[in-house]
């Protein structure tokens, strides 16, 4: 069955159907300038990370200021980038498993693509792929820098898979991915700037037995929205993977940004939603629930508000009205998402609104992309 647009361009923002995920134009472009502002006389590439917003228009946006490609976190995310036109993907994750493998490989064929490894065995694992396809894959040795997630250890272990690639004929080693996801929410501005300090300091370890053992240098490559001046100041990194900050979530606006030097990037992601329900004096039930936001990071914020979002179901929203205005049956109002990312990942469309009309419908592509 085909699905009902939520709005047309034209269209007055008052009349969009909802629920549905409005992306504010002149915030968006806003923060897409402040980034590149922020980065002015540093010699340092910018490679957004495509996971926050899943949509080749936005990626292409990016690169028309000056990225030199995106990362994702699946082939099929850089599937969706390379076939919306972006040709330099980076996928910034392992990548395990033949039809996964096979998959990668293929792509190689059509942009250029680099991808992460941890393990010994899937080095040789992407060398057979990569034979197996004709092509050459870019690999980095993702090193654990903090996260304790994806990642080998500094030093002497990742050293032993920056050999294990270089060994390979159909693998060109490409340098180091060393991103510290976990210092992105750390809320004082001194706990990310030490949080930074110590994977640098982890970077510059295995740098040095790298270039000891004749190995190329290559890249380092990393940062989020809440460090990545840090990491730019390093002068070890030569590439930023920063992705929210083209909408900042009400999670990431939880941060300490005082004396941070970080720009302060606006709010352009909003929850459309309408109130459909007021049967209590202080509370309003609104359409947008569990599947309209994600509440991984917390409750979505209302806009412009005091009221307060206090729970989620399926398919209703709870707010405390807290004596704000605005909030009669029908009404409709806006949510700040806690969490970007899998926000977006539950819907189709973007509504690009500016000036309070509808100027575009922008595709999430790589919605549900996650094989």
């Amino acid at each position: 069955m085909p699905r009902t647009l939520p709005a047309r361009p034209g269209m007055a923002l008052a009349d969009v159907d909802t629920p549905s995920l409005i992306l504010d134009l002149d915030a968006f472009e806003h923060n897409l300038q402040r980034l590149q502002e922020s980065l002015a006389g540093r010699k340092i590439m910018l490679r957004p990370h495509s996971k926050s917003h899943k949509c080749p228009q936005i990626a292409l946006r990016q690169m028309a200021l000056g990225a030199v490609g995106v990362c994702c976190q699946k082939v099929s995310e850089a599937e969706a980038m390379v076939e919306g036109g972006v040709p330099d993907v980076l996928v910034a994750n392992e990548v395990v498993g033949a039809a996964k493998l096979k998959r990668l490989a293929a792509l190689a064929k059509q942009a250029k693509i680099t991808v992460c490894a941890d393990d010994a065995g899937n080095v040789a694992q992407l060398d057979a792929a990569a034979r197996e396809f004709g092509v050459t894959l870019d690999v980095l040795v993702e090193v654990n820098v903090g996260a304790n997630r994806c990642g080998v250890e500094p030093g002497e272990p990742a050293l032993k898979i920056a050999q294990a690639i270089a060994a390979c004929k159909n693998l060109r080693y490409a340098g180091l991915q060393a991103y510290q996801g976990g210092a992105q929410h750390l809320r004082k501005v001194e706990e990310r700037r030490s949080a930074i300090a110590a994977a640098v300091a982890a970077v510059e370890l295995t740098l040095a037995l790298i270039e000891k053992a004749g190995l190329p240098r290559g890249k380092v490559t990393g940062a989020g929205t809440g460090t990545y001046l840090f990491e730019a100041a390093s002068k070890v990194y030569d590439e930023l993977q920063v992705g929210s900050y083209i909408f900042m979530d009400a999670d990431y606006a939880k941060n300490d940004w005082t004396e941070s030097g970080m720009p302060r990037f606006e709010h352009s992601l909003f929850v459309w939603t309408t109130v459909m329900s007021r049967t209590r004096p202080d509370v309003a039930i609104v359409d947008a629930g569990l599947k309209a936001s994600s509440v991984d990071s917390g409750m979505p914020r209302v806009a412009d508000s005091k009221a307060e979002f206090l729970k989620a179901s399926d398919e209703h929203g709870v707010i405390k009205i807290n004596d704000a205005p605005g909030f009669a049956l029908g009404d409709k109002i806006r949510l700040i998402p806690g969490h970007c990312d899998p926000t977006v990942n539950l819907y189709d469309h973007y509504v690009c609104v500016r000036d309070g009309k509808v100027e575009a419908l922008w595709p999430i592509t790589a919605r549900g992309a996650v094989w």
